[in-house]
């Protein structure tokens, strides 16, 4: 009994040393493994955190080039309005010149027609004493008034 209860006790111990061996070794094992899956997420975080950087650099520059155009679309459309405004001034100041001439123009002509309506017509009072003389002559009444 004494020679089974030792070798059971050395067969314990070696089954107990066996035992702790193994655990030692899956508890490096597991260790190992944490520290690589905790170094493979530290370095998958410092990527994200880097591309995170980037993206938000390029929104920033994309942002500052929107900027950028948005200011030259601006100064150009200004710069058009003001060219359409000079030439609609000028336009005006043509037409407007225009205009001036045309009535110049015609002022002129009406007032040359005006003048020579002045100069050809005729009196009132001689058309009038034209037209009784021609009504005594055709009366046959060769009297002429103020002839007494």
């Amino acid at each position: 009994m004494a020679r089974l209860d030792e070798r059971m006790n050395k067969e314990t111990a070696g089954l107990k040393e066996d035992l702790r061996k193994r655990f030692e070794s899956l508890e490096i094992y597991v260790k190992a493994e944490v520290d690589a899956l905790s170094e493979r997420l530290r370095s998958e975080q410092a990527d994200r955190l880097e591309s995170l950087k980037e993206v938000a650099h390029d929104l920033k520059e994309t942002g500052r080039g929107l900027e950028r155009r948005l200011g030259q679309l601006d100064d150009q459309a200004t710069k058009s309005q003001r060219e359409i405004r000079q030439q609609i001034l000028e336009q005006s100041k043509s037409l407007s010149d225009e205009i001036r001439q045309k009535y110049e123009l015609v002022s002129a002509a009406l007032e040359q027609q005006v003048g020579e309506l002045r100069t050809d017509k005729t009196d009132r009072n001689a058309l009038a004493d034209l037209f009784t003389e021609l009504a005594i002559r055709l009366n046959n009444d060769f009297k002429l008034p103020g002839q007494d």
